[in-house]
Parts: C-alpha cells; sequence; structure tokens
C-alpha cells in the first residue's frame, strides 16, 4: 500500500503487480496483476519477465522489489534519470545496515561505480566495507526502447546457467543486471542517500517499529513522505 501512494503521488497510475504466494490480497487491491506459477521454484527474474509483455517498448517501466518501502524524492530521482537502464542506489546504506545487523557485511553486497555514474560491479558478497560504494535498492528503471532488448537478453541465457551458482529461473536480479554490465550495457547509478527501508526478515519488523516508537526512524525513512 505505502508503495502504491507514493506512485500515485508522482502519477505513475499504471501499475500492474506480479503475484506469487497467497495472489489473493495483492489482486484485492484492484491492480492488474501477472501470476507467476512457478513463484515457490523461481526467482524475481523469472517474476519480472512473466509481465514482459508490459516490456514492449511502449512505455518506460519502473521495477520496484516488493519488500522495499520508499520516499518520493527516491523513486523520482529514478523516475528523472535519463538513461535505457537505470538502478537507484543508497550511498548512505551503512546506517540502515545497522541498524538492522550486528554485522553490516553479513547481508550487504558490493557496488562499485565508475567515474561517470555507471555501475561496474553489484551483488557479489563483499570482503569488507571499501567494496561497496553504495547499495542497491531493488528500484530498477528500464526506458521503453531499451525494454524489448531486456526481454531478449533475457531470453537468450542459458537456462541452464549458472549464474552466481544459479539456473536462469532461479538467478537473482543482480545476476542479470551484472549480466547486462558484462555485455556493454550502460547501467546508470542513480545515488540518493537513504530514504527507503528492506524488509527481509521478521526481525527487520521488530527494529523498525522500535526505531518509530522512539522517534528515531525518520531519520533513516519518513514513512509519512513513504505513504
Amino acid at each position: 500500500m505505502r508503495q502504491l501512494a507514493v506512485l500515485e503521488r508522482l502519477g505513475l497510475r499504471d501499475v500492474t503487480i506480479v503475484t506469487g504466494h497467497r495472489p489473493e490480497p495483492l489482486q484485492a487491491l484492484g491492480r492488474p496483476t501477472r501470476h507467476n506459477p512457478a513463484y515457490a521454484t523461481s526467482n524475481m527474474v523469472a517474476s519480472l519477465m512473466c509481465a514482459a509483455d508490459l516490456l514492449d517498448g511502449g512505455d518506460d517501466v519502473l521495477v520496484s522489489y516488493a519488500d522495499i518501502v520508499y520516499e518520493p524524492r527516491v523513486a523520482a530521482a529514478l523516475v528523472a534519470a535519463d538513461a535505457p537502464l537505470a538502478v537507484a542506489v543508497d550511498a548512505g546504506w551503512l546506517r540502515l545496515w545497522q541498524a538492522r545487523s550486528d554485522d553490516p557485511l553479513a547481508d550487504a553486497e558490493t557496488l562499485r561505480l565508475s567515474d561517470d555514474g555507471h555501475v561496474l560491479e553489484l551483488g557479489k558478497r563483499p570482503r569488507s566495507l571499501d567494496e561497496i560504494e553504495a547499495q542497491y535498492m531493488g528500484l530498477i528503471r528500464i526506458g521503453a526502447a531499451a525494454a524489448p532488448a531486456v526481454v531478449a537478453a533475457h531470453a537468450a541465457l542459458d537456462p541452464a546457467g549458472p549464474y552466481d551458482g544459479q539456473d536462469r529461473g532461479n538467478m537473482y536480479m543482480t545476476s542479470f543486471l551484472q549480466h547486462l554490465v558484462d555485455t556493454g550495457w550502460p547501467l546508470r547509478a542513480v545515488v540518493v542517500e537513504g530514504g527507503w527501508l528492506e524488509v527481509d526478515r521478521a526481525s527487520d519488523l521488530v527494529t523498525y517499529e522500535r526505531l518509530a516508537r522512539r522517534g528515531e526512524l525518520r531519520t533513516l525513512c519518513d514513512l509519512e513522505a513513504a505513504g
């Protein structure tokens, strides 16, 4: 609901939801849906491709993970990106990870940027904080002209893989993005500072509720601004 409220505020009303486990509550929101029937045995790239008909080149597409919330400024910055393919990245990620875990490196991923603001590497296991210039947030902008080529690039992948140890059906989104980078796609990094939250586990909700009671959560993400 928070994501829909933010997108509505930005004038983005053409929203399609890809469903998996328990699709009924999402279908009840009244938005168009696409269902991934193999949700239990596939990953998020496969889910995105269940909506491949929307990547037909007719419109720019904003792809959002379902386990995040974000302030309007974050999505607005990504929407405004003048690039065929772009991702939002958080340069202030460490504060959020320190709030969620005693060991930020345990759940963080590498991200290296070129001097001109393009992603060189993402999604690997970091050995030190020096390998993380920002954190990928799970927000992607695919320009209309590039969208059919993104679908074609996925279709051309060997179904057996491996892609960071996974077959095509189970590859991570970061693995797919890295594949695009490695094959010559320029992936623009839209750098923001904070303004989002990720919920990977129940303990994240406990942490955010505790910070909200203390009045400290808004320093990470202003949920009133986020819808």
